[in-house]
């Protein structure tokens, strides 16, 4: 499976312009908010589908699955108000 993200396709390329000092910034934000890394064990047919699923998104698979727990988090905090 080739992998494609949508950062890499052709539209993006040279079309973004960064500032330094707000990429500075921002990674000093993101280290405060570093994630734990965490194992879960699945069976190999979920994380082909996971993978599958995340490739129809063009996003990494470990992200898609952590935009699941998010969303879950976010309904389960919902049912429990």
């Amino acid at each position: 499976m080739k992998r494609s993200y949508a950062k890499s396709l052709k539209e993006y390329k040279g079309t973004m312009r960064l500032d330094e000092k707000m990429i500075l910034q921002s990674m000093k934000r993101l280290k405060k908010s570093r994630k734990l890394p965490t194992s879960v064990a699945l069976e190999e047919a979920t994380v082909l589908e996971l993978k599958s699923i995340a490739e129809d998104k063009g996003v990494p698979y470990q992200v898609l699955m952590r935009m699941f727990i998010l969303e879950g988090l976010r309904k389960a905090k919902k049912t429990a108000a």
